[in-house]
Parts: C-alpha cells; structure tokens; sequence
C-alpha cells in the first residue's frame, strides 16, 4: 500500500491537484483585492489594519506554490506553504463555525452570496472537509518528496 501511495504516478497527480486548485483560487482574488479583503474581514479574526496586506500577499502566496507544484519546481517548499495555508484557512473556518459565525469562505470567489446563515454554516463545514481532503494530498506529495538523511 505504501508503495502504491508514494508511486510517481500518485505524486504527479496530488501535486497538479493541488497545484491547479491554488493557481484557480488565488486568481480572482488576485483580480479584485478590495473585495477579497471585505471577504477576510468577514471572519473577524484579523485587526483593520492588516487586512489590505493580507489581501495583497495572500493571493500571491497561494498563486506562487500553485504554480510551483504544477511544475515541479521546489516542490517541497511549495507543499509545505499549502500545507500551511490549509490550516490557516480550516483553524479560520473552525473558529467562526464554532462561533456560529457564517462566512463565505472567499475560496474560489470575492463576491458575497446571499444565503441563509444555515446555508452558509453548512457549506464552511463542507468547506473544511474539503480542506482537509486537500491536506491529505499535501501529506502524500510531502512523504513522497521527503529529504534522504546520508
């Protein structure tokens, strides 16, 4: 089983995943920055004056090590900024579900919906089961991708 986990085939497939599905979120927030800033503050996690930076930097950061996993260019360190970013964003999620808080994630879109508040608690938790299907992934591109200790 561990063989067939760590095959390339699997590895080259997980990092695409990932790859495409960072590349696609980060660029419509990369298109409209204030929007996805009034999406970041939805949560009310972050004080006012860091959320324009965030929305500046994030999308850059998601784009960058999308880009990277898909073409195989230090994958490692690219798997270990989603990897890190996934938890931001399920700790992120976590915290306004346990809050009972809804959000629209502003995963894949900056625009607000207009969705019940049930609607909207529902799809965070799908929204995190999601996330953490994709953290399994990075899981299998890190193991297949870990460094050989001489």
């Amino acid at each position: 089983m561990r063989r067939w986990l760590l095959h390339p085939w699997v590895t080259i497939r997980a990092q695409l995943a990932l790859g495409a599905v960072f590349a696609a979120s980060a660029l419509p927030k990369l298109a409209d920055p204030p929007g996805f800033a009034k999406s970041i503050w939805a949560y009310d996690l972050f004080p006012a004056w860091t959320l324009h930076p965030i929305a500046l930097v994030l999308p850059w950061l998601e784009l960058l090590a999308g880009l990277a996993l898909v073409l195989g260019l230090r994958v490692r360190a690219a798997a270990l900024w989603v990897g890190a970013l996934l938890v931001a964003f399920i700790l992120a999620l976590s915290i306004n579900l346990a809050r009972r808080h809804p959000v629209d994630c502003g995963c894949f879109t900056t625009a607000q919906t207009s969705r019940t508040a049930e609607e909207r608690l529902a799809d965070m938790r799908w929204t995190i089961l999601r996330d953490l299907g994709l953290l399994l992934l990075v899981a299998q591109v890190l193991a297949a991708h870990r460094r050989k200790v001489v």
